[in-house]
């Protein structure tokens, strides 16, 4: 794999057990789908002495033994790796679910959706109809478990963080920010805008998959009324469904 202009991807240490493996500097679809596709076949792999892999928006990262694997040992096996193919074009892991998630956009359950349209220059109409259509990514897991960051969004919800926060958003809220979704595990302050509202159940502790999405998975927001999502609160689901990817 040939590096891009800026030198990606690059392999850094991370302490003294630890790897990263980067694609860029800053989220794209290219970039995420190399981290996915990279993570997925150094599990794959299987290395003795790896003992942890993960992705985030760009990067793959890999904890070891260094007792038992020497860095530079990891270094020539990820080095090999990277040159096996171009990772920016790779194909996406297999079992991947698409995610139907129904969200209220605006009003009370979500009171700053109007000045997050405005931001990106559309009418509540048309913001609905944008975010309610758009299936976004799961590029990565984050800030809270199983806590989601989905993208990207069309280039107009290139919409900048709000300069305070918001003292508190409830779990399972959508809030957006610089062309991304992050759908809310846990009750905390933000400094993202809160655009919509689920009953999603995303963490589901004691089951075989503890959280519902996964880096790589597809999900879409279908828009529905305050009254469709009070009867949802009754839902173990909360709505929600899926379908297997191909």
């Amino acid at each position: 794999m040939a590096l891009d202009a800026a030198g990606f991807p690059v392999i850094r240490t991370v302490g003294v057990d630890g790897m990263l493996v980067s694609f860029g500097d800053r989220l794209s679809e290219t970039a995420n789908r190399a981290a996915l596709a990279f993570r997925a076949e150094v599990e794959r792999e299987g290395w003795d002495g790896v003992e942890e892999s993960a992705s985030s928006l760009v990067s793959c990262y890999l904890r070891f033994d260094p007792l038992y694997l020497r860095h530079a040992a990891l270094e020539a096996k990820l080095r090999e790796l990277i040159d096996s193919r171009d990772w920016m074009q790779a194909a996406l892991p297999q079992g991947r679910r698409l995610h139907r998630i129904p969200t209220v956009y605006g009003g009370t359950l979500a009171p700053q959706f109007g000045e997050a349209a405005a931001a990106a220059g559309l009418s509540e109409a048309a913001a609905r109809d944008s975010l309610s259509r758009t299936r976004v990514r799961v590029t990565a897991l984050g800030f809270a478990p199983g806590q989601p960051y989905l993208g990207e969004l069309p280039e107009c919800w290139d919409i900048p963080r709000q300069q305070a926060l918001t003292p508190r958003v409830p779990i399972g809220a959508l809030v957006l920010a610089i062309r991304q979704f992050v759908l809310f595990t846990v009750q905390a302050q933000t400094g993202w805008r809160h655009v919509g509202q689920t009953a999603v159940r995303l963490v589901r502790l004691g089951e075989e998959r503890p959280f519902l999405l996964a880096p790589g998975d597809e999900v879409e927001f279908p828009a529905v009324s305050e009254e469709v999502f009070a009867r949802m609160q009754d839902d173990a689901e909360g709505g929600a469904s899926w379908e297997a990817l191909a």
